[in-house]
């Protein structure tokens, strides 16, 4: 999972970050927001969206659900806090997408190991 804040969400921004990020050869799923339109010429091997405005859930196996999901998991993880301040969001999402990206392993195992390859320096 690749989070990222964005502040101008225009097709040029979107996909420069997108080509920045993906490697070309990966297949790319999205949803229906046009500033996706033209991803495979611009280099992109595959594009699939889902769109669901259309009541799509998905395309012959592909679906989106694996972001859905990160999002899901981020707001249930967030509500407890009832309100982050806009300043500290960037550091919270990044919280989220640690934690979404190791839930199958052991957290404290792969923070320990984290902080002995980038101690803190207190």
């Amino acid at each position: 999972m690749h989070t990222q804040i964005v502040r101008n969400c225009s097709k040029a921004a979107l996909q420069g970050i997108i080509k920045g990020t993906i490697d070309v050869s990966a297949s790319i799923h999205s949803d229906g927001w046009r500033a996706y339109d033209g991803l495979v010429e611009a280099g992109s091997a595959k594009h699939h969206r889902i769109r669901h405005n259309d009541d799509q859930l998905a395309d012959d196996g592909v679906h989106i659900n694996g972001i859905e999901s990160f999002w899901c998991f981020s707001r249930r993880r967030l509500a407890k806090f009832n309100g982050i301040p806009n300043a500290s969001f960037p550091a919270f999402l990044k919280e989220c997408k640690f934690r979404f990206n190791n839930r199958h392993g052991d957290l404290y195992r792969t923070m320990f190991r984290s902080l002995q390859r980038n101690p803190l320096g207190f």
